[in-house]
């Protein structure tokens, strides 16, 4: 139903005589609002000047009016609560005490520090005024060990390590007992470390087991045993009939039995393999894998397939050796694939390493990667009795990590990515370094410390960077 038009014109606040006389002649409120200018005038001659000013109000009025938008019912979306997990470790009561005690006192310590504090001080009535003067000494040694605005960092570090890595032995160390079980220590590892080779000489891995299985002898041997890549040559005697153009694969019972084989199992990967789809069949207890073509060349090539086809195991790991450390076994391999070991059952996740950093890097992160860098280096120098700073080292990694890849500290990595074209040159591959600066007119700033000792100016770091400007004053009567 329709709206009465003598209530539009009221409720727009055309008095009740005019609107009459405009329905009377047939006009309703819309076609006035679209009337022109020649209908307009028939309006006048009707209403008179004045009304129709009153009528031309009332229809602005509701075109400057805004249009009221049907509003749509909003959705009630139910969002589930879900538990943050804290990415740092809340504090507790104690240390939170000690950092009240530390601000009180005017002073300033890493909450690295209060946390050691407290974790050592736990448990221990200590009264306030004691524990107040532990921590003014804390403080005291905080400060004291603090490095200077403009120290010379990178070299300190350099120093540290460099001088004591030249007292280093070149030698490798035989993990229990076993000849096979070499890994590189002294200098060659501390080059491995700063160089960040992909692959190290000796790659290491140390397996830890979760408590279910780390005291279980039997176990620790069949998680050994599904780790060490095992293949044919390993457990069987490969032979070569060339009248019958087939080559025999003579297992051993003992051996399949102590690697938890079956000749079943064998028979399905030797048919799996590449080179040898389909070829092997079971005869007497034994494989065979017969020629497919009447030639010496493919049959030789069909033994030399068989003796490398894996059964079992990991990939990349050659041997793993069993030893006991601290009452527990810990799996000890040679050769590294971090990713493929931590999805074995019973490994703990938590503890396995490897000595191999890019492979940390690629599994785990480059946080990983850093503490590796930190854990490994000290580890290296601490075996041949150096002590260096662990904030050297730790400087050494931050540099080798700090945009989120592993670089080394080389003409590869760091060094050749500095800006200075001279302090570039003094590293390695002087003359190829000018040269390429020279054709492409490259400009170096000498804002370093080897460019200018290269060029003979005081070295911006220390005394050298800042200026000190002395105006004596003038004497009366000079």
């Amino acid at each position: 139903m329709g709206k009465d038009p003598a209530e539009v014109f009221l409720n727009k606040g055309v008095d009740a005589k005019t609107a009459e006389m405009l329905i009377k002649a047939g006009y309703t409120f819309t076609k006035v609002a679209r009337a022109h200018e020649k209908t307009l005038r028939e309006i006048e001659k009707l209403i008179g000047e004045r009304k129709l000013k009153q009528v031309i109000a009332a229809v602005k009025a509701k075109e400057r009016a805004p249009k009221k938008k049907k509003e749509k019912p909003l959705k009630t979306v139910k969002i589930e609560k879900k538990e943050v997990p804290a990415k740092v470790q809340r504090s507790t009561p104690f240390e939170i005490k000690l950092k009240k005690m530390v601000d009180d006192m005017g002073r300033k310590l890493p909450w690295e520090v209060l946390h050691e504090i407290a974790a050592r001080l736990d448990g221990a009535e200590i009264p306030d005024k004691l524990l107040k003067r532990i921590l003014e000494l804390t403080c005291e040694r905080h400060e004291m060990h603090r490095i200077d605005p403009s120290e010379s960092v990178g070299i300190l570090a350099a120093q540290s390590i460099g001088e004591p890595g030249t007292q280093m032995t070149m030698r490798t160390f035989h993990y229990a007992g076993v000849a096979e079980m070499n890994v590189t220590l002294g200098l060659p590892r501390l080059i491995e470390i700063v160089d960040a080779r992909r692959v190290p000489s000796t790659p290491i891995m140390e397996i830890h087991l979760e408590k279910a299985a780390q005291d279980d002898l039997e176990k620790v041997r069949q998680i050994a045993s599904n780790i060490e890549l095992t293949k044919i040559i390993d457990i069987a005697d490969v032979e070569t009939d060339i009248n019958n153009m087939e080559v025999m694969v003579r297992l051993d019972k003992r051996k399949i039995e102590r690697k938890s084989i079956t000749p079943e199992e064998v028979l399905r990967k030797l048919n799996k393999a590449k080179g040898l789809k389909g070829l092997a069949e079971m005869r007497e207890g034994n494989v065979v894998i017969k020629c497919d073509e009447p030639s010496y060349k493919k049959l030789q090539r069909i033994s030399e397939d068989t003796k490398h086809t894996p059964i079992k195991g990991i990939d990349g790991i050659t041997r793993a050796v069993i030893r006991k450390v601290s009452g527990r076994y810990v799996v000890y391999t040679e050769g590294s694939n971090l990713e493929k070991v931590l999805e074995i059952e019973h490994v703990d996740r938590a503890n396995t390493t490897t000595n191999s950093i890019l492979e940390i890097f690629e599994v785990l992160g480059i946080e990983a990667a850093r503490n590796s860098l930190i854990v490994e280096a000290s580890k290296t120098l601490d075996e041949q009795g150096l002590t260096v700073d662990i904030r050297h080292i730790m400087l050494v990694a931050d540099l080798m990590t700090n945009d989120g890849d592993v670089k080394a500290i080389g003409r590869h990595g760091i060094s050749g990515r500095k800006s200075s074209v001279l302090a570039r040159a003094a590293f390695e591959i002087t003359s190829t370094h000018l040269l390429r600066a020279a054709i492409t007119g490259e400009v170096d700033l000498l804002e370093g410390v080897v460019e200018n000792i290269i060029v003979g100016q005081p070295v911006t770091v220390g005394t050298g960077a800042v200026n000190l400007v002395w105006s004596p004053a003038k004497k009366e009567g000079a």
